[in-house]
């Protein structure tokens, strides 16, 4: 009786499902028409390699693994702020170290 049950009611689920869909496709159009013409209005493609929004795609070893490489693509201000931030991290691990050093004499 139990398997009955769930058999009625996911024949209703489905039955309600298929009812909904032509209305869910109708609003659906309307967005893939806007979709449509947004992507008509694509912006043109950044050529120059010293604006600060083009894209540079370097690979890098993942630690660990003599083969593997993973691709990292960031814009040239992320990559001037990723090392920027590298750099004030070596700065501070230095300056912490030799601040360590001459506490122990």
């Amino acid at each position: 009786m139990k398997k009955y049950n769930q058999l009625i009611a996911s024949m209703a689920f489905t039955a309600l499902f298929l009812t909904a869909t032509p209305a869910f496709a109708a609003e659906n159009e309307a967005v893939t028409t806007e979709d449509a013409a947004a992507k008509k209005e694509k912006p043109k493609k950044i050529t120059d390699r010293n604006h600060p929004d083009y894209l540079r795609c370097r690979s890098e070893p993942i630690i660990g693994s003599l083969s593997r490489k993973r691709r990292v693509c960031l814009t040239n201000r992320e990559w001037t702020e990723a090392n920027r931030k590298g750099s004030k991290k070596s700065r501070q691990f230095i300056e912490d170290m030799q601040v360590g050093m001459s506490d122990s004499n």
